[in-house]
């Protein structure tokens, strides 16, 4: 394996292809439905009102959970609410594949152990890729927070090369916009001083991340 080596610009870039990637399927559902209801047919306005109704309610979950996952989420050194965090991580999870079960105290973290719980979830949505139950459990301790996420579906794996992408590396070392996010969730990681594992047994995968020893890594 060797080391990833990521202009700043080429992240950012990067970043910005995930989230349009993300962004792009419903948008694109809201513009057919008003090509539908251009063709000025009854029968099919009330499906394509409700196809619009539901799309630009995914769209912003999902520019809403970027924003707090991706984005600055205010100045250097912020704090963020988990409860807040809770709401986007429902709105954009829960879906007819795939329920999520928070449990988190309402409590203000610094924002990049907000943001690699979010990552993280992203991650265990992934490692049940025909849907199933994620659950999350964040204890917090002073300013300090501990996470377990499980996901258990159908075909359960750890998504592939993820724990290489989380230390930094790749076979080549370089990546593409599909190998971004856990990446940078790595990065955040080493930013908020915690350590990623994983661990599957039978149809359920393990994330867990906490406080990292003084001469830790995010990852192995």
């Amino acid at each position: 394996m060797t080391a990833i080596s990521l202009e700043p610009l080429d992240l950012a870039a990067l970043l910005c292809s995930r989230v349009c990637h993300d962004v792009i399927s419903p948008v694109g559902a809201i513009v057919n439905a008003l090509e539908v209801l251009e063709e000025d047919d009854p029968s099919m306005r009330d499906f394509a009102l409700e196809l619009i109704k539901k799309s630009a309610r995914n769209a912003s979950s999902r520019l809403q959970f970027a924003r707090l996952a991706f984005g600055a989420a205010g100045s250097a050194g912020a704090m963020i609410d988990l409860g807040d965090a809770g709401n986007v991580a429902n709105g954009f999870l829960n879906d007819d594949k795939l329920s999520l079960d928070w449990d988190a105290p309402r409590a203000l973290l610094p924002k990049n152990q907000v943001k690699l719980l979010l990552n993280l979830l992203v991650l265990a949505a992934q490692a049940v890729p025909r849907g199933g139950k994620l659950v999350s459990r964040t204890t917090v301790e002073g300013e300090q927070s501990s996470i377990t996420i499980t996901a258990t579906g159908s075909h359960a794996r750890i998504p592939a090369h993820v724990e290489e992408l989380i230390a930094g590396r790749s076979e080549t070392g370089t990546i593409d916009a599909h190998a971004v996010q856990p990446l940078y969730t790595g990065m955040v990681a080493r930013a908020a001083g915690m350590t990623i594992a994983f661990a599957i047994e039978g149809d359920t995968v393990t994330i867990t991340a906490g406080k990292a020893a003084s001469n830790g890594v995010a990852a192995d």
